[in-house]
């Protein structure tokens, strides 16, 4: 329906392609403030359903839908927003194949809209798979000449080994319980034995989205190859698909499972955020620097969710909304400063306060909210976070509070030397 929309509009009020895109981004939003403003925050199951019944056989039968409840709205919102400020800011230079690009985009959006409202497992899996495909055109089409092939790969062979373990759990569940719906699957009791080896399957396809160490590797690729508007999408949206997965599948279907495996999740945890901060402090490309540091905030979101209180989820929740922008206002500043200058080696922008002060300015700001300054979005749910930790385990505790201080480190050092002075800098290096 959105696609027929988008077409109507280029072609019956032949508005230029980019506006008409612009335009119908619009709409959607405002559709879906419509929607919030309707919704009925007293219901707690699904609203506003699309139920479609599909007979294969007399034996195979499969009933399909979507529809909207108060988490889906959450990431829906988050996801329309970010898309109408990519097509004002991403789409106006000069990109080669840009009717192509903008399909891309808009299909992109379509899916992960999809993914956000689907309630069954089998259309769930198809959209969390069919987002990567205008991803991976994207970064190994339009993304910087240096390894752009590289990097899309890699983005594809990681997800596609999370796509495989998340497709036993779909087929393993069906053949138990003959359902997909997420309604039915959160009542069912599991074996035991069979829940913790499908809670583990679980957890690979959604450590790969996040991601949790060892399966990092490709984020930091794929965010410096990738154009800004691929950046922006990748870490303000398509990392929150994984804690949207833990939320809607892990902790609703295995949550005996998420409870056994408890120390192992902090673990894990634990070493990705220190990984991700320390690698971070010593990195000179700006994107480099922002990619780690989403690896650590993506990181205490799991913590928050997994902390088995009602604060750290509610914290967990909250940090992803606001990572979610923060995150996507630093790439789209980096871009700027990429696309008038060609390089993100930080040494370069030394002064850069006497020739850019509103742009020192605007990522100073960003910078604050990525520390989690009082005050900004991401101070909310992180103090949300250490709250409902800070009762479950006080080493957990320190360790995560330990990771605040080493994002400060790396988000100051970069406005430090925006504001430094470019002579001595460079002699230092």
């Amino acid at each position: 329906m959105l696609f027929c929309f988008f077409i109507f509009m280029n072609f019956f009020f032949r508005c230029s392609f980019l506006n008409g895109m612009i335009f119908s981004s619009f709409v959607i939003f405002w559709c879906f403030l419509i929607l919030y403003g309707l919704f009925d925050k007293n219901y707690s199951s699904y609203q506003f359903l699309y139920l479609k019944h599909v007979v294969f056989t007399s034996n195979i039968q499969y009933c399909f839908g979507f529809g909207i409840d108060g988490i889906s709205f959450i990431f829906i919102l988050l996801t329309t927003l970010l898309f109408i400020l990519t097509y004002l800011t991403g789409c106006k230079y000069n990109l080669f194949f840009l009717t192509e690009y903008c399909y891309c985009l808009f299909s992109l959006e379509i899916f992960l809209i999809a993914v956000f409202s689907a309630i069954d497992l089998i259309s769930f899996f198809f959209l969390f798979e069919s987002v990567l495909i205008p991803m991976f055109l994207i970064i190994g089409f339009w993304g910087t000449v240096n390894r752009k092939v590289y990097a899309s790969m890699l983005f594809f062979l990681f997800t596609l080994l999370g796509s495989i373990a998340l497709l036993f759990v779909i087929v393993l569940l069906y053949y138990d319980f003959g359902t997909f719906c997420f309604n039915i699957l959160n009542k069912v009791e599991l074996n035991n034995q069979k829940e913790l080896f499908l809670w583990v399957l679980g957890f690979i396809s959604f450590a790969v989205k996040i991601p949790i160490f060892p399966f990092h590797i490709w984020l930091p690729e794929a965010h410096v190859e990738a154009p800004s508007v691929g950046s922006v999408i990748l870490a303000g949206i398509l990392l929150k698909l994984g804690g949207y997965g833990i939320l809607r599948i892990l902790l609703s279907i295995f949550s005996n499972g998420c409870f056994f495996f408890l120390p192992l999740i902090y673990v894990f945890s634990i070493i990705s955020i220190l990984y991700a901060s320390l690698t971070a402090i010593r990195q000179l490309d700006l994107k480099r620097i922002i990619a780690y540091s989403s690896i650590a905030h993506m990181n205490i979101i799991v913590i928050g969710l997994f902390s088995n209180t009602l604060e750290g989820l509610l914290g967990g929740t909250f940090l992803m909304v606001g990572h979610g922008l923060v995150s996507s206002l630093l790439f789209f500043l980096i871009g700027f400063l990429y696309d008038r200058y060609g390089t993100r080696l930080l040494i370069y922008y030394a002064g850069l306060i006497k020739t850019m002060p509103l742009f020192t300015f605007y990522f100073l700001l960003a910078s604050l909210g990525n520390i989690g300054l009082p005050g900004t979005s991401n101070f909310i749910g992180e103090f949300l976070i250490f709250l409902g930790i800070f009762a479950k385990n006080k080493i957990l505790f320190f360790y995560a509070l330990f990771s605040v201080v080493l994002t400060s480190i790396y988000s100051l050092c970069a406005n430090v030397i925006f504001f430094s002075k470019r002579d001595n800098l460079l002699n230092t290096f």
